[in-house]
């Protein structure tokens, strides 16, 4: 993954694709911990409990499919979910996850638009003031109302269940598509 201060350095003949592009997974994880967290009691600022409660998040976000399968199972209502995956992910230990989240989380952090502390077992991960700002801008730009709808979507849905509890419900609907795939495997 590049950054957009690279694309100079990007041949001619090859497309750009924003999946290629730290900036494109920063943004999404940051309207991520915005739409889909919770306040944090002192501060207020949004928050997202675990590295697997956002990638289960980010998975119903980026899989619509998906999610429209989980809110039948629930007996939710939801929209009727597009045929395209926003960007792919791989069947991990826990589930499906993006090798790119710690670069991305690390552009975050490393701008300060995140904060990333050990929580028990588990890790938190908090907007700041600026990264607050700048998920709200996001948030209201038109190229992004369709994801954000998705997530408050989401949020609804699934927003209070933990980590753990999205990972065995997504191994427990999906065995064919997620659970019985190789480490490692695109999801698609």
């Amino acid at each position: 993954m590049r950054s957009l201060c690279q694309i100079s350095d990007w041949p001619v003949g090859v497309p750009l694709l924003a999946d290629d592009f730290v900036e494109f997974h920063a943004a999404r994880l940051l309207l991520l911990i915005n739409l889909c967290g919770v306040k944090e009691q002192i501060t207020g600022l949004p928050r997202i409990e675990g590295l697997t409660k956002m990638a289960k998040l980010d998975f119903f976000v980026r899989y619509p499919q998906f999610f429209a399968t989980v809110c039948k199972a629930l007996n939710k209502q939801c929209n009727e979910a597009p045929d395209t995956i926003e960007s792919a992910m791989v069947r991990y230990h826990y589930g499906p996850w993006d090798k790119r989240y710690y670069q991305s989380l690390g552009y975050l952090e490393g701008r300060s638009l995140i904060r990333v502390s050990h929580n028990g077992t588990s890790f938190e991960l908090l907007l700041t003031e600026t990264g607050k700002e700048i998920a709200d801008v996001l948030g209201t730009d038109p190229s992004f109302g369709s994801l954000c709808d998705h997530m408050r979507r989401v949020k609804k849905v699934v927003g209070k269940y933990s980590g753990s509890r999205l990972k065995t419900m997504i191994y427990r609907i999906f065995e064919e598509e997620i659970t019985l795939r190789k480490l490692g495997e695109e999801i698609k």
